[in-house]
């Protein structure tokens, strides 16, 4: 076959392992040789409808073997995958679907409403429903091959970056990201062909997709898909499929600990739990490893498909807290502004560059130029690198608080507030001060029942903190504000809690 690309991942997989299982959603169990088929099917069926190479489709809904099925047959097509973020408004999924000028939609039906609300928004030609319609579809297409040529550096994917701030940008992958980003993880973890595997982090989010489902689907494992995560129903998964690998962020899995079903949970099968998105707090390692459990840390950005450091389970425990070191095939730098490398212990800037970063952003070539200096890509996040060539992250460079002259990152300090008993969530920024510039602030969100003192939390910090880093005040609040993938939105803090006036 011509097709080097994600396209072809079904067809490889069938001819070597047709009737192993490769999706289970809800009582819907679909082997590698069906989900060739349906693939085949719907490329077709989509072909049939004016769908080209280069042309892009988009897909709006949870986590479901459609979602897969329209990801492979973009791929067989040579056309380009467009997913969109199932918490966005319908103003928010037009500007996706105008910026990326998707010819196709294909939609669940729980975001009907949403897409005849949008309709006329975004020159969008093809709608297709998931369900009676979506399967109609797939009933009277061929099934024959495709042998379109798609190759390693044809786009495959524009997957926008969260949006934390202004508009989000296209980040485009091609095949080629994505096999290699799949590649370091196969290296870095070591899936075995039998690898169960929990998706209920968003398919829409770069880590759901590339850091589990094609590596798993890869290797020829089995991904159980998940609508939306929920800890009741994660325990009863788990026990159940007898998952082996999840991956989530630090709050997914915070959630579970806290649980109630946490403390008499067969957890037996659990072999691999992947963690990034943000540092993962010190307590929570603890709690997990007092389970047995060892979590996997890793950082990457949707530019970069998006692994890029991983901490593996070796040095799981002594370099707890360190974001690890570059995947077998990336290249990671930290480096001062003028791009020399930092000294040990002194922190700097992110960059990176591999056959798993992107070409740059969709339609934005001015945006890409500012962020690629000599083949490195700028991360924007701030880290320093230990005497055995560890990374630890710090924070990201705009959060960074300029007090007095000193840097204080947020994350050092809410890792700290984080242990403490009464305090659920927390965030720390600047807020303006007339002696110093500005001074940090901890704005906190209760345990349920609790009732933290702000002078006795803040006191609580000294002897762990320069003087300078301790906030100077506290505020407590009722929820912080995240995107779909639990990441804080740190912009929202401050533009919520950055200038009020403590009584």
């Amino acid at each position: 076959m011509r097709n080097e690309g994600l396209g072809s991942w079904p067809a490889r997989r069938a001819r070597k392992t047709p009737h192993r299982t490769a999706l289970i959603h809800r009582d819907t169990t679909i082997t590698y040789a069906e989900l060739c088929e349906r693939t085949t099917r719907l490329a077709h069926a989509l072909r049939a409808r004016g769908v080209r190479r280069g042309d892009r489709i988009a897909y709006l809904g949870p986590n479901h073997p459609c979602y897969l099925e329209t990801l492979f047959a973009a791929g067989i097509l040579g056309a380009v995958f467009v997913p969109l973020n199932t918490r966005l408004a319908g103003p928010e999924i037009a500007y996706q679907l105008a910026d990326s000028g998707a010819k196709v939609l294909i939609h669940d039906p729980s975001h009907a409403g949403l897409v005849a609300g949008i309709e006329g928004s975004a020159e969008v030609q093809v709608h297709i429903e998931v369900g009676a319609a979506y399967e109609e579809s797939l009933a009277g297409a061929f099934h024959s091959p495709i042998d379109e040529p798609v190759t390693a550096d044809d786009l495959c994917i524009i997957m926008y970056t969260s949006g934390t701030t202004g508009r989000p940008k296209g980040a485009m992958l091609t095949h080629g990201n994505l096999t290699w980003n799949a590649v370091n993880v196969l290296v870095d973890t070591d899936l075995t062909t039998d690898e169960r595997a929990l998706v209920s982090a968003p398919l829409f989010h770069t880590a759901g997709l590339n850091m589990l489902t094609l590596p798993v689907l890869l290797k020829g494992g089995t991904c159980v898909l998940v609508e939306s995560f929920d800890p009741h129903a994660t325990f009863d998964l788990i026990e159940r499929h007898r998952i082996t690998f999840m991956f989530g962020v630090p709050t997914m899995f915070d959630r579970m600990a806290r649980h109630p079903s946490w403390a008499g949970a067969d957890l037996s099968s659990l072999r691999i739990l992947n963690c990034g998105g943000s540092p993962v707090p010190t307590p929570l390692i603890a709690t997990y490893q007092e389970r047995g459990l060892t979590f996997l840390q890793g950082y990457g950005m949707t530019e970069a498909a998006p692994g890029t450091l991983f901490l593996d389970a070796e040095h799981a425990v002594d370099k707890a807290g360190s974001a690890g070191v570059p995947h077998f095939f990336s290249d990671v730098r930290v480096v001062r502004s003028d791009l020399t490398p930092v000294d040990v212990g002194e922190t700097g800037e992110v960059v990176v560059r591999g056959p798993h970063v992107m070409p740059g952003y969709w339609g934005l070539p001015e945006e890409t130029a500012a962020s690629f200096t000599d083949g490195w890509f700028r991360s924007g996040d701030a880290a320093r690198v230990d005497e055995d060539g560890y990374i630890h992250l710090a924070d990201r460079i705009k959060d960074m608080i300029i007090s007095g002259g000193e840097n204080i990152y947020p994350a050092e300090v809410e890792d700290l507030l984080l242990a403490h008993p009464d305090i659920d969530e927390c965030a720390v920024i600047g807020v303006p001060d007339d002696t110093w510039g500005e001074v940090p602030r901890a704005v906190v969100v209760p345990r349920r029942g609790a009732e933290p003192d702000p002078d006795e939390v803040l006191a609580s910090l000294a002897g762990h903190l320069a003087k300078y880093k301790i906030p100077k005040s506290m505020v407590i609040a009722p929820a912080l504000p995240r995107t779909a993938t639990g990441k804080l939105r740190k912009a929202l803090v401050r533009e919520h809690y950055g200038n009020r006036q403590l009584p």
